[in-house]
């Protein structure tokens, strides 16, 4: 029983070795639930290791709540499920005094002071990630009588996850756009990406844990995490996606909770995760229990041939944690989105919504509900034909101003287009940037997405047409 010949092949650290002889004994059933477990000295002696290692691994599978630690009575198997589904609890972590503030480049502190001049309508803003408002639908209004609005409100009060209609069209989208199957009890509704995100930091996450994020991306940006004390490790990333190696050594140099990726037309890159990269992923994960957190705003909006699949779509595990939103189809003012995961996190996580802010508003879902019936599928292919074409403008646009000095990929979908500029250094990639300035232009700087080589984001859709980007630049 209490052997690791089984795993002398796996190229993993000896106490991730007797995490997954502990996982498996409980798998088994030699070890039931509730059921002590041999002490760290004992169990060090059987297995001939360090006592300091199996320590260690009784840590790490005690914070995911997969054994319980009783001080002087040793540590048992713990009642609930574990992994994954763990039951959450709410960090109450005061926010005040904690510095939330990233620190921002000279650039970013122009762009911010522009802001405040009231200057803005007369630059054009290409580091704004939001859907341009020519490009924002008429959204129709239902017909509901005041009695049919007050019996969706009551069924909010009975059932935290959102209204069912709406989490009906939402299950009904994701087979028909990813032929994705979905219980309707894994579907939470949520104001957006951003709730969702900040429902896992306090629900699943604690200070002190530490996350994986793509390098760069615009989780990077995010005030969240460092607001509720989680720390980021950067996984780099190329063509295909997170990159295998890299990511092996963070998981050896950090304890790594939890992983947030962006696969599909990802932010800021535009790149697109491959299925082999998926599939890797998805099983380095499982091996060492690391949930993943898949954000898909932009899968929608594939302007190519290619197919793409959320990673979510592969899961046969329930380890990965998928977030959608409409927002990138009607723009900002209507915050609607959804969260897939197993029901106990969902539940869980609506709970301490309802604890935070009573949860959800019922007319934004009813829209949502509509939007999504009624005029998504026309929306979805103006999106796409219109982005299209302004990707291409943008794309012209930088061959011709920056001639060889730019490398970046053609557009395949989504929002943005990255361009990197290798050749040059900070000084004069910084001239750049107020070259830009001066143009009237502005773009999203690539250190503000963790960037470390000089790197620009162009978010195409406000390149409403090739006038519009051949008047703000004279060309050098």
């Amino acid at each position: 029983m209490w052997s690791l010949i089984a795993y002398n092949n796996q190229k993993i650290p000896l106490y991730q070795k007797i995490m997954l002889l502990i996982e498996e004994q409980i798998k088994i059933g030699n070890l039931p639930v509730g059921s002590p477990i041999p002490s760290e000295r004992k169990l060090a002696e059987l297995l001939e290791v360090n006592r300091s290692t199996v320590t260690r691994a009784f840590e790490e599978l005690s914070d995911r709540g997969i054994i319980i630690r009783k001080k002087g009575s040793g540590s048992y198997v713990n009642t609930e499920k574990w992994g994954l589904q763990t039951q959450p609890i709410i960090n109450w972590q005061p926010l005040f005094g904690v510095n939330t503030a990233i620190e921002k480049s000279p650039y970013q502190r122009k762009i911010d002071a522009l802001k405040k001049s009231g200057k803005m309508q007369t630059y054009l803003d290409l580091s704004n990630g939001d859907l341009p408002t020519d490009l924002v639908p008429a959204l129709k209004t239902p017909e509901l009588s005041w009695g049919e609005l007050i019996q969706k409100e009551n069924e909010m009060t009975t059932n935290q996850l959102g209204i069912l209609s709406l989490r009906q069209s939402v299950q009904r989208h994701l087979a028909k756009t990813y032929q994705m199957k979905v219980p309707l009890e894994e579907i939470l509704i949520t104001s957006g990406t951003q709730q969702g995100l900040f429902l896992i930091a306090q629900g699943l996450l604690k200070p002190g844990d530490t996350i994986g994020v793509e390098a760069p991306s615009y989780f990077y940006s995010l005030p969240l995490f460092q607001a509720t004390g989680v720390r980021i490790v950067p996984l780099p990333i190329d063509k295909e996606g997170v990159m295998m190696g890299p990511l092996a050594e963070a998981c050896l140099n950090y304890s790594i909770k939890m992983i947030f990726i962006n696969p599909i037309f990802q932010n800021p890159t535009g790149s697109i995760m491959s299925f082999e990269r998926k599939a890797a992923l998805l099983e380095f994960c499982q091996l060492r229990r690391i949930p993943i957190v898949e954000d898909d705003v932009y899968g929608g909006l594939n302007f190519s041939t290619d197919e793409v699949t959320p990673l979510k779509k592969m899961d046969q595990k329930n380890q990965v944690i998928y977030l959608g939103s409409l927002s990138k189809y009607v723009g900002q003012h209507l915050r609607i989105g959804w969260m897939v995961a197993p029901q106990n996190i969902v539940t869980q996580l609506a709970h301490i919504r309802h604890q935070i802010d009573s949860g959800l508003s019922v007319l934004p879902q009813i829209l949502a509900d509509t939007f999504l019936v009624k005029d998504f599928v026309s929306q979805q292919a103006r999106l796409k034909k219109e982005l299209s074409k302004r990707a291409e403008y943008a794309e012209d646009w930088l061959t011709e101003r920056f001639s060889d000095k730019v490398q970046f990929d053609e557009v395949k979908g989504g929002y943005h287009l990255y361009a990197r500029f290798p050749e040059l250094d900070v000084k004069a990639f910084n001239k750049l940037l107020d070259d830009l300035l001066d143009e009237n232009i502005i773009v999203g700087e690539g250190q503000f997405f963790g960037d470390t080589v000089p790197g620009m984001r162009i978010s195409f859709g406000h390149a409403a047409n090739k006038e519009s980007m051949a008047y703000f630049s004279l060309k050098i």
